[in-house]
């Protein structure tokens, strides 16, 4: 009779026993008078491609129009003028070479330089295809002032440096490497939607985005006068009628009872989503959202960490989720983000960068959303091509972006570190 893993006790049981022990010393005494098989797999050769250099800096890009939404509405904040951008271009000792970026907004950017600049010694000398290994071996570097926020921020620059080094040593695309699902990317653009924006020149804006192509058009909204915004959602939607997608952003100004009142209005204007409509941490009245309103809801860009996520997910408090790949520490948690969301069943619509984020957003199975923000384009040589509604994914090696000269002359600070190869 036999009970799972135990067998009752009988002679023939014990015979059995018996002589499968006997083989089994036969056979390893005979074993051991030989070398043993060569293992199906062997510890890695350590690169003799290690990192040779690195090079940081603190670019600031000028915003052409101070920009405004609900938070400096409601004077939590003040018009934002220009956006912290931080470089690392990483060179190994063979010439390979990759390069990466993070950005603050508003406040930040000296410490985000200030950070990187004490861990970067960290990655000299190292297998640049570590990259897993090379993130924890950052984080650890910095540990004591945290692991998300700031400090997963500065860490970003260097894991997507890292990543455009492999692909391009790969010659693949940054999508292509990470196991591309298509070869463009639905977008809408965020640009022309601010609060700053009078009504008549949104109408111009919206109609000149879907004009050239853009697959969609988000509005700002979450002003004190919450009739101001529905005047605005209701003048966009006539204009462009509903075969045109329409979000809707709240930067997270309204309270639990305004945010009721405002999505069950705003479930008339057949929206793609509802984004940040209450506190970015708020899992639970985001949750409570999206269960009750058709429309789904969008959050996630403001977390900084894959476990602050993985709290969003598991409160099931989104439909969309927005994950910031500099925000998060890099590409290495971001795919961390994606495999949870994934699981989830929920679909994604990465934050800001969509130079980064068109790549990333690619090698997501579901149908996802790139946010087109043009702020940008002035840091590079290349521009990413919009047909039909979508981002076409770059085939150059690695993300297919150099640092242009204008933004070398936007650069305050600079530091570089290790020997020329």
């Amino acid at each position: 009779m036999t009970f799972g893993l135990y067998q009752s006790r009988t002679p023939k049981n014990d015979n059995v026993i018996i002589n499968a022990q006997r083989q089994f010393r036969t056979s390893m005494s005979a074993r051991s008078k030989f070398p043993c098989p060569t293992p199906m797999t062997t510890p890695a050769t350590p690169s003799t491609d290690t990192i040779a250099t690195i090079r940081l800096s603190s670019c600031y890009l000028p915003l052409a129009t101070p920009i405004s939404d609900a938070k400096v509405l409601t004077g939590r904040q003040k018009p934002m003028t220009e956006v912290a951008i931080l470089f690392a271009e990483i060179r190994t000792h063979g010439g390979h070479e990759g390069i990466g970026f993070s950005y603050a907004k508003r406040a930040g950017g000296p410490g985000q330089f200030a950070h990187a600049s004490e861990i970067a010694p960290a990655l000299l000398g190292e297998d640049p295809s570590d990259i897993a290994r090379l993130w924890d071996k950052l984080c650890w570097a910095g540990a004591s002032v945290g692991r998300s926020g700031l400090s997963t921020q500065a860490m970003g620059a260097f894991d997507v440096a890292l990543w455009d080094l492999k692909a391009k040593r790969a010659g693949l695309s940054l999508a292509k490497l990470l196991g591309a699902h298509r070869d463009a990317v639905r977008c809408y653009n965020t640009s022309g939607g601010f609060l700053h924006t009078p009504l008549d020149q949104l109408l111009v804006n919206a109609a000149a985005s879907v004009e050239r192509g853009i697959g969609g058009i988000k509005l700002k909204v979450g002003q004190p006068d919450g009739a101001l915004d529905i005047q605005r959602v209701a003048a966009v939607r006539e204009q462009l009628g509903d075969a045109v997608p329409l979000m809707v952003d709240a930067n997270q100004q309204w309270d639990r009872p305004t945010a009721q009142r405002m999505c069950r209005t705003f479930e008339s204007f057949n929206l793609v989503w509802i984004e940040e409509p209450l506190d970015a941490y708020d899992h639970e009245g985001h949750a409570a959202l999206a269960t009750q309103f058709d429309t789904p809801i969008a959050t996630g860009e403001m977390l900084t960490s894959a476990a602050e996520h993985w709290d969003l997910i598991r409160h099931r408090a989104a439909d969309y989720l927005m994950p910031d790949a500099p925000r998060v520490g890099g590409i290495t948690p971001f795919l961390k983000v994606c495999a949870l969301a994934e699981h989830a069943g929920l679909m994604i619509a990465p934050h800001f960068a969509m130079e980064l984020h068109v790549h990333l957003a690619a090698a997501y199975p579901r149908e996802p959303w790139v946010e087109h923000f043009d702020w940008l384009e002035p840091l590079f040589n290349e521009r990413l091509e919009i047909r039909g509604g979508r981002i076409v994914v770059p085939t150059r090696p690695g993300l297919g972006l150099t640092i242009s000269e204008q933004a070398r002359a936007w650069t305050r600070e600079q530091a570089e570190f290790g020997q020329q190869a």
